[in-house]
């Protein structure tokens, strides 16, 4: 029975130890599995807090806070100038328009508008004196240092030779034009500056038929054609019946110019007033 009783205790010690390694090793791996678990989540609440939830309002480098300091503006107009630079602006605008220039045209009111355009009419009469300042020293210098010297020899010049003109004194200028005609508009008062140098001007009305004399007379003194011309047949107001179609051997629209001389009649440019 002795024996019987001492194998029975080692029993009962075997299961308590085996109950408290069981215990120990359940702590352990729990207290080794929260640690990660803390970490990480730390881990993550920091990366959060580096990453910027606004690209707005991220940081200035170095170059975008000199670039910054040199167009005298805070960091918030600036990173309001890159967004703005990121849209329709940087899309369509020369890549050398000016910050201030930028924020000037996408003012969010009259105030800021006129604010830039003060700061950009500032900088622009600042600039200019500053050309002006080194011409003036740039004259003071060439003369200095080059004083009496030409710098071009006129005499090995080719001469270049003086452009005739289109028209001369015998000429007759024939001119088809209609009542509403915005560019024959331009092209009468040039020509009327050579009435003096021509034997006269034909007027060929192109949209106007048979019986529209009064139309013509209304023209006439709408448009300054004194009396005296018609009557020295210096100007004289037709109706085109084909003319035009005639000359240029195809459909035209006034306004159109030619120039008689003699029994020739050719077409006459613009430019050739």
């Amino acid at each position: 029975m002795p024996g019987y009783e001492l194998q029975q205790l080692k029993v009962r010690s075997a299961h308590v130890i085996c109950a408290i390694s069981v215990t120990a090793m359940i702590v352990l791996l729990s207290t080794t599995n929260s640690v990660p678990a803390q970490e990480t989540a730390r881990s993550e609440t920091d990366i959060t807090r580096t990453v910027p939830s606004d690209e707005g309002e991220t940081a200035l480098s170095v170059t975008e806070q000199h670039q910054a300091h040199t167009w005298e503006l805070n960091e918030s107009e600036w990173r309001r100038y890159r967004q703005l630079m990121l849209g329709i602006r940087g899309s369509v605008s020369d890549a050398r328009l000016s910050p201030v220039e930028v924020l000037g045209i996408h003012a969010r009111d009259a105030a800021e508008r006129r604010h830039y355009a003060l700061r950009w009419a500032e900088a622009m009469r600042a600039d200019a004196e500053r050309v002006l300042a080194f011409q003036r020293a740039y004259d003071a210098a060439a003369e200095q240092l080059f004083a009496g010297q030409t710098l071009i020899d006129a005499g090995r010049l080719k001469t270049v030779p003086q452009m005739t003109s289109a028209l001369s004194a015998g000429d007759r200028v024939l001119f088809f034009t209609a009542l509403q005609c915005p560019p024959c508009e331009a092209m009468l008062v040039k020509l009327l500056t050579h009435l003096n140098t021509v034997a006269g001007i034909d007027i060929y009305f192109t949209d106007l038929g048979p019986g529209s004399e009064a139309r013509i007379r209304s023209w006439a003194d709408e448009h300054a054609i004194e009396p005296a011309w018609v009557q020295g047949r210096r100007v004289t107001l037709n109706i085109d019946n084909g003319m035009l179609a005639s000359l240029s051997g195809e459909k035209s629209q006034a306004p159109v110019l030619f120039r008689r001389r003699g029994e020739a009649v050719e077409a006459l440019a613009y430019a050739d007033l």
